[in-house]
């Protein structure tokens, strides 16, 4: 495709292929990082750009006809789409809320419901407030668009690096832990990601003849009886798995710990170099891969699956400690917009 526009003298195309090479190269080197996202979202932008004015340039009333019907879908979603995602959100969240527990990490469906309830009804809202009020209020829509790309940019590489598939030839497997019922039982979710590195454990087995050894990692929370280690290697032995193959962590608390006391382990049995991936759920397995990093591991995921329903909450739980991570960043994005607009409320409010 390439090529043949070339040919025929138009360059348009080498936009989104720029684009594209830019994003393989980057994800190639490093697939957590969520500039890959970025780069995907504008090959994506490009490239619907280049069929845009290809479309244009055609000249047929055919492609017209196609492209007045994009266009009318374009501005029906721009329109509707937001009231329909609103309705869509305190629909999920009641769902959430009555299958899961009423912690503040269920409830992010239902804060961005309410805010995004606000911001369609701000117009009338802001009908009784003066002008430079409505200014300063400006910023609410712009944030949120600001937020809204950065989470397109994390939901589209966490999407991409589902498809990732690590090669059987891995030494080790580290299990992430996560809480236990009671205290003392794997939960439905934490055994869902033992089971994937169990699936990976034997599919490697049956492939090369070698398996991985399992690394249930996860220290002993507050409320619980036993390390969350020593209950998954329990788990695993009861699938089938031989107690011999599995080694656990017991000291970690969080997900950086996970992959550094992981790594020591991994580090003092096989000194010369060993090759690991990690088992988590799919929505946090690309978060877990910067942890990784930061822990000088280098570490794929593979991903269990997750109730439907409870994804759109367990993504913004992802996307919010992602921008916890780098609140440096987004903190000076956000200050400097928020003065951009109390200058202009204030200048609002001096000369009328």
């Amino acid at each position: 495709l390439a090529v043949s526009e070339l040919r025929t003298g138009s360059f348009f195309i080498l936009i989104p292929v720029a684009f594209a090479g830019l994003f393989l190269f980057s994800y190639r080197r490093n697939k957590h990082r969520l500039v890959n996202g970025l780069l995907f979202n504008l090959f994506v932008l490009a490239f619907g750009g280049y069929l845009v004015i290809n479309l244009y340039r055609t000249q047929d009333i055919l492609v017209g006809g196609l492209l007045a019907v994009l266009l009318a879908i374009f501005f029906a979603v721009l329109l509707f789409g937001l009231a329909i995602l609103v309705v869509f959100l305190y629909w999920n969240s009641i769902i959430v809320l009555r299958r899961e527990s009423r912690s503040i990490a269920n409830l992010l469906t239902l804060i961005l419901a309410v805010v995004l309830t606000v911001l369609l009804f701000s117009d009338t809202l802001l009908h009784f407030f003066p002008d430079w009020i409505r200014t300063l209020f400006g910023v609410v829509p712009l944030s949120l668009m600001y937020l809204f790309v950065v989470f397109l940019n994390f939901l589209s590489i966490s999407v991409i690096y589902q498809f990732n598939h690590p090669r059987y030839n891995q030494d080790f497997i580290i299990v992430l832990g996560a809480g236990l019922l009671n205290g003392t039982t794997v939960s439905p979710l934490l055994a869902k990601r033992i089971n994937k590195a169990i699936s990976f454990y034997e599919a490697q087995f049956k492939a090369k003849k070698t398996a991985p050894r399992l690394l249930m990692s996860g220290g002993q929370g507050s409320d619980e009886k036993l390390p969350e280690a020593v209950a998954m290697k329990e788990y695993a032995v009861a699938q089938g798995v031989p107690e011999g193959e599995i080694l656990v962590e017991t000291n970690s608390t969080t997900t950086y710990e996970n992959m550094k006391f992981s790594k020591e382990i991994m580090d003092s049995l096989k000194p010369n170099g060993y090759k690991v991936i990690f088992s988590s759920n799919n929505y946090h397995i690309f978060r877990a891969g910067l942890y990784a990093d930061q822990a000088q591991l280098k570490a794929d995921g593979i991903g269990a699956p997750t109730a439907f329903y409870y994804l759109p909450n367990a993504f913004l739980r992802e996307f919010v400690a992602i921008l916890f991570m780098h609140k440096r960043r987004h903190l000076t994005v956000l200050i400097t917009l928020l003065i951009l607009y109390v200058g202009a409320a204030i200048l609002q409010l001096i000369f009328g």
